[in-house]
């Protein structure tokens, strides 16, 4: 409860910076979302944090270029909410350059609350590119660095399948990684965006994680013993 205090109490600051800095500028294009996405299980940097079905809703608002969001999962078998992040940021672009910068707080049950800066640079050329930095300044003391490639398929004017592969590094970024120097995970995904009703939508997607190094498949170990996983769900969002 007093994660998720802390977390909602970041939200509301930073919704009223963000709203300040928008009344301050003319014209700036404001938009919202939300969504349910259910999994398989709970996958984060190649970690199974629970092997249980996982629900996780998230909403999110933008003002131009800055953005707010707060996103929370649940264990479907017990019900309970296992961890609650916020996250700002602020993302622009330059030329055919991407940029995106922002805050992460983790908060979850049973585990330290940790925070991390990141920034993001993309590319806007053949299978997009980008290459994410993630520093943790709290409890990981470290940084974890994902490189990434995407391509889109054209099924009609509606819907793409969407094809996507990461490489990761762990940087000593000792929260719920390990404190080690080495190639992490890797994943190779597919998934597509379905058009229901004007802005609702449905996304199916499939994934598969591995491990990189002898010091990533310890640390990715789970109880029965597996460090690669296969896992898959869907996500139904609204945006406004």
């Amino acid at each position: 409860m007093k994660k998720t205090m802390k977390a909602g109490l970041i939200m509301i600051v930073m919704f009223v910076m963000v709203s300040v800095s928008a009344h301050m500028a003319h014209a700036v294009e404001t938009s919202g979302s939300a969504s349910v996405d259910i999994y398989s299980s709970y996958m984060w940097r190649g970690f199974e944090l629970h092997e249980d079905v996982a629900i996780q809703p998230t909403v999110g608002i933008t003002y131009g270029g800055f953005g707010a969001n707060l996103w929370s999962d649940i264990n479907a078998d017990t019900g309970e909410i296992t961890e609650t992040d916020v996250t700002v940021n602020y993302a622009f672009s330059k030329d055919m350059f991407g940029f995106d910068i922002g805050y992460i707080f983790y908060g979850l049950e049973g585990i330290d609350e940790t925070q991390e800066f990141y920034i993001a640079v993309s590319y806007d050329t053949l299978l997009s590119p980008s290459l994410t930095l993630y520093y943790d300044f709290d409890e990981g003391d470290g940084a974890f660095i994902v490189a990434s490639v995407g391509h889109d398929v054209a099924v009609n004017e509606d819907i793409a399948v969407s094809l996507g592969a990461s490489i990761s590094y762990n940087a000593e970024s000792e929260y719920a990684i390990g404190d080690y120097s080495a190639l992490h995970n890797g994943e190779i995904s597919v998934s597509t965006s379905i058009p229901v009703y004007e802005a609702i939508s449905i996304s199916p997607m499939l994934a598969y994680s591995f491990s990189l190094s002898d010091d990533a498949e310890d640390a990715l170990e789970n109880a029965d013993g597996d460090s690669n996983f296969f896992y898959g769900g869907a996500s139904v969002a609204l945006s406004f």
